[in-house]
């Protein structure tokens, strides 16, 4: 089956963050200040969802749950569902996963909000990369935990880990650090780590008896020819792994809010099943079955789709912006853009302020990183591509108006 990942849907009225929660997200209390632009006008590419229609194979699986009349009381006692997620990671990853392990959460980000509970008492920290995906620190300010920084490194116009860094932080007693919150592939910069990076990081974490929280919601969006390593996969036997997982970047279903944290240490896992026990949406159930089983077509057509957004605007940016440093990343559809060297042309503090005043795009910045994200964009590449190509364009004249 071909899928139409052209087509232009219509998300206005559906309560959709990405089309009407951006001015409070992205400006808080200015995002009550006029815009020059409609809001039907805008090209939205900033929250992590795409504007594909989600597979269609999922919403039939939907349809067929409705037709079923009941909507009642559902957790998970079919046994297919966790067969067809074992043969999704075997497949895929080569990874023989452990049903058992698996509890449920709404999302990845209320799992890390509560295992950095779980995890750390009083007086513990956390570590995080960055630049990081702003819930990571999140997790940890909202359980009254310090956050602490590991920057990640650019050599050779690519990111690396900083394991001397690491280390030294892991090794201080007055940072009491317990938890690492860790993501492969890494947001926003792309990065999937090498199967030697992360044998180096997990052994850094098991030395110290570190709890070591790997985020992988995007190891399904691969660049042709990258291979990802579940984390856990090379360390069996260490109970300190914690794995989180969602169908939600894959097959977009973040509104459908069910991801699995795979978490091997029984007593954690049985304080989680006391604590936030979850009765599950039928709906949900239905539409994460359906994507493991039915949908890998689906995926790899987005994959391929993606492969071209992300040619394009390479191709885009060496032509009009030259002075941008940026490389395709190896997983996700968001680009991390260098846009350090035109900042100073800019009459705004806020990045993306200027894009959505005198552009009418919608992007996040870099300083929405957390840290060492400064002259930086992040762009939501899961978009018609016609939609791409009017969005850069609006972006390339709004940089030129403003080079002298």
């Amino acid at each position: 089956m071909h899928y139409n990942f052209d087509e232009i849907i219509d998300r206005k009225g559906t309560n959709s963050v990405s089309f009407e929660g951006w001015k409070g997200y992205m400006f808080g209390n200015n995002g009550d200040k006029p815009f020059p632009f409609k809001e039907e006008e805008y090209i939205r590419m900033w929250v992590a969802d795409m504007d594909f229609a989600t597979p269609p194979e999922i919403l039939d699986a939907i349809r067929a749950r409705l037709d079923r009349q009941i909507l009642g009381y559902t957790l998970i006692f079919d046994p297919a569902y966790f067969d067809t997620l074992k043969q999704w990671f075997l497949k895929r990853y080569q990874w023989t996963i452990n049903t058992d392990h698996i509890v449920t959460a709404p999302g990845v980000v209320p799992a890390l909000n509560r295992l950095v509970n779980l995890l750390t008492g009083a007086g513990e920290s956390i570590l995080i990369n960055t630049p990081s995906y702003t819930p990571f620190k999140v997790a940890g300010d909202i359980n009254n935990r310090t956050v602490y920084y590991s920057s990640l490194m650019r050599v050779d116009n690519a990111y690396e880990l900083n394991f001397e860094d690491i280390r030294q932080q892991l090794d201080d007693p007055e940072k009491n650090i317990k938890v690492f919150i860790f993501c492969n592939p890494h947001n926003p910069t792309g990065r999937v780590w090498t199967e030697t990076e992360l044998r180096k990081i997990g052994a850094i974490c098991q030395e110290r008896n570190i709890w070591l929280i790997s985020d992988e919601i995007h190891c399904d969006l691969l660049r042709k020819g990258i291979r990802h390593t579940p984390l856990a996969k090379l360390f069996p036997d260490n109970e300190r792994i914690i794995t989180c997982t969602a169908p939600s970047k894959t097959f977009n279903l973040a509104g459908n809010l069910m991801s699995h944290i795979f978490i091997p240490d029984e007593q954690v896992r049985k304080q989680w099943q006391v604590l936030y026990f979850d009765l599950l949406s039928p709906l949900s159930v239905a539409a994460v079955q359906a994507a493991y089983a039915h949908c890998e077509d689906w995926l790899e057509q987005l994959k391929a789709y993606l492969d071209g957004n992300f040619a394009y605007l390479s191709e885009q940016l060496n032509t009009y912006l030259p002075e941008c440093n940026f490389n395709i990343p190896d997983a996700t559809y968001l680009a991390w853009i260098d846009f350090s060297a035109y900042i100073p042309h800019i009459p705004y503090s806020n990045i993306s302020e200027f894009f959505a005043t005198e552009a009418g795009v919608l992007l996040e910045g870099g300083n929405m990183f957390v840290d060492n994200g400064d002259g930086y964009i992040r762009l939501n590449l899961a978009c018609p591509k016609s939609l791409l190509t009017e969005g850069f364009k609006r972006i390339i004249h709004a940089i030129q108006q403003h080079i002298s």
